[in-house]
């Protein structure tokens, strides 16, 4: 039985009957994360008052008044290795967003066939004649006749232009260009990310040189007074007036910080070691002069306010262009279920002989076609890849939002370092002098002749051990200032931001040949 043939008027129909029985079965409600939390209105630990960026790392670097230091910020700028790689990741996203947009445009090749077939001649039944019975099994009728033919070739040559083009009715591939290139812009976000992290841990580097070294010339000069005291008990014992224990006493002192100097100097080596792969350069290449962290001014910063350092912040605006370009992935993944049409076309030469391709007009071939794609059943692996999209999009939302807390936490964790950091050192610098002349009076006690000394190698341990926590106590705070560059977005505010997206938009544009 033959259908009878649709008229204009119920097609569309049909189509849209036919398209929502395919949709039927699918879900593609979205209910979005809601994002809303406004930043608070000032940082507990700081003023309610708006602050300008902090300067670019180099400049940042030059705060501290130390040329040295402002030296090595500059070269691992131009030399760190992450930050190469972090470039490099741009190139590649760059170069991703024009293979995502690609199938925004008509795609045309150029098609070149050149095709011989031999037929074998045994394969082609040229005549035959046959009716009554089988000889084999009868005399009667006649006997059938057969002849083989010569193996034939057979040509064909084609030379011509082939397309194809989507039609984008439903922004699929509008929403995977865009989500590429959002992308790019995060690239970039990235790469200022791991500046500001290699800037801070040249600065944190250095500091522990200076520390360390700091920390060395406490420990050799503990050594010297440690060694003067031995002397006096050993003169005291030579007329009587010490006894053997009193020895062993101030030579477990005198170990002690002996023992101390070791590790200092692994500490001084290896961190030398570690700032030079900051640099980019091999150990043996570079040789710091450091000093003493005594000599280095602190800056002063101030914070501003709570959603200034959301702007200023290049995590947060990677974690910000994450969640936008997911969105355009889970509308591409939701496109997707909707019917799709390709029109395709080839327009060239064909001929069973190559001398006749260009030669002759009948030789032009031209076909047009359009093709209408509607996902009916497919094991609902349209359906999974949609609610994946979907879930990988609440979890970047989470994730933004903890970027955020994240900032605001590590702001008024910088900024409580510095203030109690501040503190002890005050406290320490008190409990030095104090010590200083505690240690004073027992030497001085200790050549009169009337000295304990039990007092006196507590005095000593108490002294040597307070300008250590002290030596500690500066590198925390001067620490304590680099966190709080990090945690403002050092170098970085909004209208960094829209340079790096303006850059993205025009490394999109450039190198794209006569074809968009």
């Amino acid at each position: 039985m033959i259908a009878p043939a649709l008229s204009p008027s119920t097609r569309p129909a049909l189509a849209a009957v036919m398209l929502a029985a395919a949709l039927a079965g699918c879900d593609l409600e979205w209910d979005k994360p809601d994002l809303s939390a406004p930043p608070p209105a000032r940082f507990v630990e700081a003023k309610p008052r708006p602050a300008p960026p902090i300067s670019s790392g180099r400049d940042f670097a030059v705060k501290f008044g130390s040329r040295e230091l402002t030296q090595l910020v500059e070269r691992a700028l131009d030399d760190n290795l992450d930050i190469a790689a972090a470039i490099a990741r741009i190139a590649e996203a760059d170069a991703q967003a024009r293979v995502s947009s690609a199938a925004q445009w008509p795609s045309v090749s150029l098609t070149n066939i050149a095709r011989t077939t031999r037929t074998p001649g045994t394969t082609i039944n040229v005549g035959s004649a046959s009716s009554g019975f089988n000889p084999a099994t009868s005399t009667t009728g006649t006997t059938s006749k057969t002849s083989t033919a010569r193996a034939r070739n057979f040509g064909f040559f084609q030379l011509g232009l082939t397309a194809s083009y989507e039609v984008d009715f439903w922004g699929k591939n509008e929403d995977a260009s865009r989500a590429a290139r959002i992308l790019a812009n995060a690239s970039r976000f990235d790469r200022d990310v791991v500046e500001i992290s290699t800037v801070a841990a040249v600065l944190n580097a250095y500091f522990q040189v200076l520390t360390a070294q700091d920390r060395l010339r406490i420990a050799r000069q503990n050594v010297t007074i440690a060694q003067q005291v031995m002397d006096a008990i050993n003169a005291r014992l030579e007329v009587g007036v010490a006894t053997v224990l009193d020895i062993s006493q101030q030579q477990t002192i005198l170990a002690q910080q002996q023992a101390s100097i070791p590790p200092l100097e692994q500490t001084l080596r290896q961190t030398r070691n570690n700032l030079a792969v900051l640099l980019g350069q091999t150990p043996e290449s570079m040789t710091i002069k450091g000093g003493s962290l005594n000599d280095l001014k602190f800056p002063r910063i101030a914070p501003g306010l709570p959603s200034e350092v959301l702007l200023r912040r290049p995590d947060v605006a990677e974690a910000e262009a994450r969640l936008a370009s997911q969105e355009f992935s889970v509308l591409q993944a939701r496109a997707a279920f909707f019917p799709s049409l390709t029109l395709t076309s080839l327009y060239g030469f064909q001929s069973a002989m190559l001398s006749t391709l260009l030669l002759r007009p009948d030789a032009i071939g031209l076909q047009l076609a359009g093709t209408l794609t509607q996902p009916l059943f497919d094991g609902w692996s349209l359906q999974g890849q949609y609610d994946q999209q979907k879930g990988r999009y609440s979890e970047l939302a989470a994730l933004y939002r903890k970027q955020i807390l994240t900032a605001l936490s590590d702001t008024e964790n910088a900024l409580i370092a510095i203030r109690e950091t501040d503190r002890q050192i005050s406290f320490l610098r008190v409990a030095v002098s104090a010590a200083r002349r505690a240690l004073e009076a027992a030497e001085m006690t200790l050549r009169e002749g009337t000295i304990d000394i039990v007092t006196l190698a507590q005095t000593q341990t108490s002294y040597f051990q307070t300008q250590d926590e002290l030596a500690v106590a500066r590198l925390s705070y001067f620490q304590a200032a680099t966190s709080l560059y990090q945690a403002l977005g050092g170098g970085w505010g909004p209208t960094t931001r829209e340079i790096e997206i303006a850059r993205s938009n025009a490394a999109y544009e450039a190198d794209r040949g006569p074809w968009p």
